[in-house]
């Protein structure tokens, strides 16, 4: 027979049901062939040993209340056509492991009580009185309780290794939950900007065309090259969800010493950036990237909404932090208005979960002099993931 056969055959629950009458009357019967001082066994007996198990097979549908006076009788049945020695205890015992094994253990501790007298009526009437009838008592509610015993393990071990699964699959979700998160917000990030400077070049294009043919070709050129970056950040940020054959990211994740790029855009609209980025590169990728993203999205704000003529962009060390600031000499609705008027409010909160999930913060307001700052402080050793945001 093979082992998928086998395999299979132990997973039925009419073979697991049956298993107990098919294997314990021969061995009843043997046992009561090899005591020297009991009857003969007899075509009568045989048919005890089979009857006395039939129980067994709705073990798993019944109670104790039901089971076990059927259990009884059938013992009692046993005992009084084939006598076999110490065997017959191995019926209650199956029964007591499937019990306690789907059961609890308020229910296996009253079952085990109820075990004593149960093993008492169906001794008494056939050992003899005194020490020989307490010793089998003893011994046989000794097996009993072993039983229980070791059906409660087994559900025990069942119920650890279904909260184990539980807790796996619960791990599974929330890690595609943050992964979607994580894709929404690269998403966001990439395109919002993109199309933000893309509609502002586009304008400035339109408005001199006709005066300052050379401004309107550069505005065009910066709009190729912004949304030719935008297409390859998107494929790179889908590429995820492609499954796995994907193929790989063709260039590292953005950080912060590519706020330049960033800076372009912006320059080619007409506005001027002023930058200041510190010696970064031992800090975490994650610290990097979610800095990047953070400034890319205030960027995107202060073309949305602030009207600014300048912008001014800092990322250095604060103690165990690194500080990433973005400040706008516009109307005072700039960098944060991603939740004011005419916005979602996605690019303020992508901002704050990309700082939450590194155990850092992100602040935006109006700027002491006039304009819109959004400050953000992440923690240099990067320690509230394992991987970048």
């Amino acid at each position: 027979m093979s082992g998928a056969v086998v395999a299979r055959l132990a997973r039925s629950a009419a073979v697991r049901a049956w298993l107990p009458v098919v294997v314990l009357p021969p061995l009843l019967v043997a046992d009561a062939a090899l005591t020297e001082d009991g009857p003969a066994v007899t075509v009568l007996g045989v048919l005890a040993a089979v009857v006395g198990c039939l129980p067994l097979v709705v073990r798993a549908r019944l109670g104790f209340a039901v089971l076990a006076p059927l259990i009884t009788a059938g013992i009692i049945l046993i005992l009084a056509l084939l006598e076999p020695g110490n065997t017959v205890v191995l019926i209650p015992m199956v029964a007591l492991v499937e019990l306690a094994a789907r059961g609890d253990r308020r229910s296996s501790t009253w079952v085990g009580l109820s075990v004593v007298p149960c093993v008492i009526v169906s001794v008494l009437p056939f050992a003899d009185n005194g020490p020989e009838m307490f010793g089998v008592v003893v011994r046989n509610v000794a097996l009993c309780l072993l039983a229980l015993a070791v059906g409660d393990i087994a559900r025990s071990r069942r119920q650890a290794a279904e909260r184990a699964l539980a807790q796996r699959e619960e791990e599974a979700q929330r890690r595609v939950g943050e992964e979607r998160l994580r894709i929404a917000r690269d998403v966001h990030d990439v395109v919002a900007h993109a199309m933000v400077a893309i509609n502002v070049q586009a304008g400035v294009a339109a408005h001199v065309v006709d005066r300052d043919p050379a401004q309107a070709r550069s505005a065009l050129r910066a709009i190729k090259a912004t949304s030719g970056e935008a297409l390859a950040d998107l494929r790179a940020t889908l590429a995820v969800l492609r499954g796995d054959g994907a193929a790989a990211p063709v260039r590292p994740a953005a950080g912060l010493g590519d706020l330049d790029e960033l800076a372009g855009g912006l320059r080619a609209a007409g506005v001027r950036v002023e930058l200041e980025v510190a010696d970064l590169a031992d800090v975490p990728a994650a610290v990097h990237a979610a800095g990047y993203r953070i400034v890319q999205e205030a960027l995107t704000n202060v073309l949305r909404h602030a009207d600014a003529s300048t912008v001014r962009v800092t990322a250095a060390r604060d103690g165990d932090a690194i500080r990433v600031e973005v400040a706008d000499d516009g109307v005072g609705t700039g960098a944060g208005a991603g939740a004011g008027e005419g916005g979602s409010g996605n690019g303020l909160r992508g901002m704050c979960e990309r700082a939450a999930a590194l155990s850092g913060t992100v602040e935006s307001g109006p700027a002491e002099h006039g304009g819109w700052r959004v400050l953000a402080r992440l923690p240099a050793s990067g320690a509230g993931v394992a991987t970048g945001a």
